[in-house]
């Protein structure tokens, strides 16, 4: 019996009331990469970014400038950044970066960037495991970062994790959250992610959240959602914030990624997944599901493993077999 292909792109069927346009954040080759085991060359990270590029992505982040002792795994930041520098020339400097403090910012300057994120928690616990302060000592770090960066003519994005659940506090009440992500908007930050690190949200709990800032001033155009998809909620929490307004979504190529300090933090919600919901829905995203699928594939390939992503399996069958596989990741620092 022959096999029938697999259906390259869903039939259109709009619904009334969502965003025209969403802007697809990628976060593949920063929060994707640094939860790998092994150290992914610098080559293969260079090249990553560009066909993610390449294939539409608006926006990709390239790395985060943490101390290598944190994150092994981007420890080849600065050569990455001044590769890719070569290679995209002025349009390198866009892309975003994340700083954790100003040591970090400083390393973003000198490297030119204009496009930064810091990273916040919703919660004590995670705060002081993540960045060893408390939930109110961590805006002291933050204020100088977003002060010197929005003066030096940079953007700045926030982040704030455990929006939805902390594995160690359970729970955390809307209004904690919302006081959270507004003293970070208040130190100037331009946008707030959301970040359900741990991948517990439902939809209701995404439209509660997304009102709930509303009440407090700040509308869906200010806010992005990052969602896990530990408990395959994801895309139902992306439709929730699309009928509530949001247009910006974090995603990972592939479905790569987890957070490092939090163990149930599972892959992010694959972007192929996500533009196949998108495009269903009759939503401008402006990606290439091919080249971007064949970009999972490839770095899926390159890491000796299927991907996570469910549109990456049906469309690109077989790539865990290493097809078109990038440089070998290896378990060292040597390839950066």
């Amino acid at each position: 019996m022959n096999e029938r292909a697999p259906q390259s792109l869903p039939a259109v069927h709009p619904e009334p009331g969502l965003p025209a346009r969403v802007r697809i954040w990628e976060v593949g080759p920063r929060d994707g990469l640094q939860n790998e085991a092994g150290f992914v060359p610098t080559p293969a990270k260079a090249a990553f970014v560009r066909r993610l590029l390449d294939a539409g992505l608006p926006v990709v982040e390239a790395t985060s400038l943490v101390h290598p002792r944190w994150v092994p795994q981007l420890a080849d930041a600065e050569d990455l950044l001044a590769g890719l520098r070569d290679d995209l020339g002025e349009r390198a400097r866009d892309l975003p970066v994340l700083v954790p403090n100003e040591r970090g910012l400083e390393r973003a300057l000198a490297l030119g960037a204009r496009h930064l994120a810091v990273f916040g928690s919703a919660t004590e616990t995670f705060a002081r495991r993540n960045l060893n302060r408390g939930l109110d000592e961590q805006y002291a770090m933050f204020a100088p970062v977003v002060a010197r960066a929005t003066d030096a003519g940079c953007r700045v994005r926030a982040y704030l994790s455990m929006c939805f659940g902390d594995p160690w506090e359970g729970a955390v009440p809307l209004a904690q959250v919302v006081e959270a992500g507004l003293r970070l908007l208040d130190l100037g930050a331009e946008e707030l992610s959301l970040g359900d690190t741990i991948g517990v949200a439902t939809p209701g709990h995404v439209t509660a959240l997304v009102a709930a800032f509303g009440d407090a001033g700040v509308g869906p155009d200010r806010l992005a959602l990052h969602l896990h998809d530990t408990y395959g909620q994801a895309l139902a929490g992306v439709l929730a914030g699309l009928r509530a307004g949001v247009s910006t979504f974090d995603t990972s190529a592939g479905g790569l990624g987890g957070c490092p300090y939090a163990r149930s933090a599972t892959g992010n919600l694959a972007t192929e997944d996500l533009v196949w919901m998108l495009t269903g829905l009759g939503v401008e995203h402006g990606v290439d599901l091919d080249a971007l699928v064949a970009t999972s594939a490839w770095m899926a390939g390159a890491l000796g493993r299927p991907s996570p992503s469910a549109v990456v399996r049906a469309l690109a069958p077989g790539h865990e077999a290493g097809q078109e596989a990038g440089p070998e990741v290896g378990s060292g620092a040597d390839g950066g």
